[in-house]
């Protein structure tokens, strides 16, 4: 993942646990505190996480290199959902989709690893063209390497009357959500070069407020002025 400025990465996982502590104005008392736990897993294995297991709730690729806070630049890989259970293992047939047993999967990423599965495997399920846990089995570490996220996301849908005419989409989906964690030193949407504010008084000025601008467009629909009163009704602002 060469976007964490380089391609020498590790993989992380933090997550809370409660400990039990004595509280320090009564020490003969005791209380459940959560505290953070952060692991950086070291072999290909490790960072198989199985979707029978329970996974960190923060998953991510982190880089040696900091923000000015002293944090380590990461991308966090947040999994939005996942099918359920697959194929047991148990099923021949099973090998030719073992990627499904796994929510993510980290390896080191090899030129001969250029996919989790084959449209050729359907030829031969039972000795597929490619087998996906043959990528981890070799256990290689994975610190301070090239790493490959492998994820695994979907949903189940049943289908029922409403899929007529037209499957429903509303409510349905799934996917992985690559956040920026540390990686910058603040949030750098506030620099972005077409945010606008516009006070009252200012609205008709079409440079800014392209809404301004429809009466101009003979091809625009008919609405109405645009205009702005601030803040007026709302909020009072002392000086």
């Amino acid at each position: 993942m060469a976007g964490l400025q380089g391609v020498e990465n590790v993989f992380q996982t933090k997550d809370m646990k409660f400990i039990n502590v004595s509280l320090p104005w009564m020490p003969e008392r005791y209380a459940m505190v959560p505290q953070l736990v952060e692991a950086q897993l070291k072999t290909e294995k490790e960072a198989a996480l199985r979707y029978d297991t329970k996974t960190p709730r923060y998953l991510h690729i982190a880089s040696n290199r900091t923000n000015r806070w002293g944090h380590q630049r990461s991308y966090r890989l947040q999994v939005v959902s996942f099918t359920g259970d697959s194929l047991p293992e148990t099923e021949p047939e099973e090998k030719s989709m073992s990627w499904a047993r796994y929510k993510v999967a980290i390896t080191k990423h090899k030129d001969s690893e250029q996919t989790s599965s084959s449209l050729y495997s359907q030829n031969n399920m039972w000795t597929p063209a490619v087998d996906f846990s043959k990528y981890i089995e070799d256990d290689e570490s994975i610190e301070n390497q090239d790493l490959v996220a492998w994820v695994t996301t979907g949903f189940l849908h049943i289908p029922h009357a409403e899929d007529i005419p037209n499957t429903v989409t509303v409510g349905n989906g799934g996917g992985v959500i690559l956040r920026p964690h540390n990686y910058f030193d603040e949030d750098p949407s506030i620099h972005s070069p077409d945010g606008v504010y516009i006070s009252p008084g200012s609205e008709g000025n079409c440079e800014n407020n392209k809404m301004a601008c429809f009466t101009e467009d003979a091809c625009s629909p008919v609405v109405e002025p645009f205009t702005y009163n601030g803040f007026e009704g709302t909020m009072k602002f002392e000086e």
